[in-house]
């Protein structure tokens, strides 16, 4: 029975550490330098959370968000061409970076969304459009949302994906 018992321990922890190798490992993969993309980045004005109330609704929480674009090439720049916020119902909200920004070799650009700009809703999200002379490292591009108001804080980030042309 001991046996059977440090067996069923072990496999768990094998099968553990694999699915850990396996991320750690997905999460190191080197991308394909590229001269541009169009990103897509989920963004959250709010986020829906608990049970549904008398309303027929669950509650939900107003969150800020900071868009970060890092140029991770460490000897090239390039060009944030456009970042265009859109709503839930994919209604275009605006334009974030109104003329054409250079970011230089690990330089950052930071975009705002403030907790008080529930406009997006739950299912917006920026379009990011950025390109370069010759093939460069893809940028990092991430959101960190945040609500830190009545004692309790709500942190999470969100991460772009690639779209195809």
């Amino acid at each position: 029975m001991r046996y059977r018992e440090l067996w069923r321990g072990a496999s768990r922890a094998f099968i553990f550490a694999a699915f850990l190798a396996s991320t750690v490992a997905w999460g190191q993969e080197v991308r394909p330098l590229s001269k541009g993309q169009t990103l897509y980045l989920p963004i959250y004005s709010h986020m829906l959370y608990g049970n549904l109330g008398k309303s027929g609704k669950p509650s939900n929480v107003l969150l800020s968000s900071l868009v970060s674009i890092r140029n991770t090439d460490i000897k090239r720049s390039l060009r944030i061409q456009s970042a265009k916020y859109f709503d839930t119902n994919g209604k275009l909200l605006g334009e974030r970076v109104p003329a054409p920004v250079v970011l230089p070799p690990l330089g950052t650009v930071e975009l705002f969304v403030e907790l008080n700009d529930a406009s997006g809703g739950s299912g917006a999200n920026f379009i990011i459009k950025w390109d370069a002379d010759q093939p460069v490292n893809p940028p990092l591009v991430e959101s960190l949302h945040v609500n830190m108001d009545g004692g309790k804080a709500v942190i999470f980030m969100t991460q772009s994906v690639p779209l195809a042309e």
